[in-house]
């Protein structure tokens, strides 16, 4: 996706719109996609995903890793079901925008898609006292986020009464609250070692009235799913930005999400050994090097594949116009003048 449209034709399509509108796009994906059930289960992982950028104007520097010298980014917030991995809503900002304002942003237009009362997953950049408030406040979403281990935090939790779950590893709770504010929070402490002198202590603070056992031991795991998004959905466009236009980055965020969705359908098309692969080696094998061509009679569009089909079931695709129309949909696409769109396999 980042090479099909270049940041020129972005412009010139997305000059007569705004960023609002292509954010109210996103969402009417969004909930699309939850309509068609591509997102289950209860919990749902929020994190930024910083893209480094070759933009030559002046702005913030960012380290995309600690250890890592500060550079120019662009900074991305995705919310992903925690158990399909698949996208629900995507918000953009530069550098010099902070991680809370813009998370708060993702939370309101994810509530908009997905019904309340989910658990949000979240890293330690979302321990904020701000981000806790609004979930208190809005109850939209309950959140569960890693405490930054701060000393305050080591006092606090050191001297707590510890429940063995196993060798090795055992949890306590108590309350927490943030520098000059009053509202209480769940702090769940976990305690890691064999003995007292390779004890080492780790804590959680939520929002939820789950059991901690079930948030710290099980829930809190399927964060990582947003991870292996990024690294699976890379090559769809967001591993590279050369400007910092935000309308044209918006645009091509909103093309990527829609390309997105378009080809994790095709996948639950595919045999079943190929639904693992990422977005390049999909692009690859599926789409991109094959033989074939295009011709149009009278109001239909042939596309005709040569070779063995490996990967497809032709019968997904032969007489597609027909199948649409079982199904009780019309076979019309509307962007492409009103042409239908059929299959052969030769």
């Amino acid at each position: 996706m980042g090479r099909l449209i270049t940041d020129e034709q972005a412009h010139l399509l997305m000059q007569k719109h705004t960023m609002e509108q292509t954010r109210e796009l996103l969402v009417n994906l969004g909930m699309q996609r939850h309509l068609s059930g591509h997102y289950t289960g209860e919990t749902v992982a929020v994190d930024p995903h910083r893209i480094i950028s070759k933009s030559k104007r002046i702005m913030t520097k960012k380290r995309k890793d600690p250890s890592a010298p500060s550079q120019k980014m662009l900074q991305t917030f995705f919310s992903v079901c925690a158990e399909t991995g698949q996208p629900i809503m995507a918000e953009m900002a530069s550098t010099g925008m902070p991680t809370t304002k813009a998370t708060s942003e993702l939370l309101n237009s994810t509530g908009r898609i997905i019904k309340p009362g989910k658990l949000l997953l979240a890293d330690k950049e979302h321990f904020t006292c701000e981000l806790f408030e609004g979930a208190k406040q809005n109850r939209n979403f309950d959140l569960l986020a890693p405490a930054l281990n701060t000393a305050r935090i080591q006092k606090i939790i050191r001297p707590l009464s510890y429940k063995p779950l196993w060798a090795g590893f055992a949890i306590a709770e108590t309350m927490f609250k943030f520098d000059s504010h009053p509202e209480d929070y769940r702090l769940i402490a976990q305690r890691t070692g064999e003995t007292q002198e390779n004890y080492q202590y780790n804590a959680f603070l939520s929002t939820s009235t789950k059991d901690a056992e079930l948030l710290i031991c099980k829930l809190y795991d399927q964060r990582w799913t947003i991870e292996e998004f990024f690294r699976f959905e890379n090559d769809m466009g967001m591993n590279r930005a050369s400007t910092l236009n935000l309308n044209i980055r918006y645009a091509k965020l909103a093309f990527s999400m829609i390309a997105q969705a378009a080809t994790y359908q095709l996948r639950k098309k595919l045999k079943q050994e190929y639904r693992t692969w990422n977005a390049r080696h999909l692009a690859n094998e599926v789409l991109a090097w094959a033989d074939g061509d295009i011709r149009v009679e009278e109001d239909t569009i042939y596309v005709t594949f040569y070779g063995r089909q490996k990967h497809l079931d032709i019968n997904d695709y032969v007489n597609l116009p027909q199948i649409l129309q079982k199904e009780g949909i019309n076979p019309k696409i509307p962007w492409l003048f009103d042409y239908k769109l059929d299959f052969r396999f030769k």
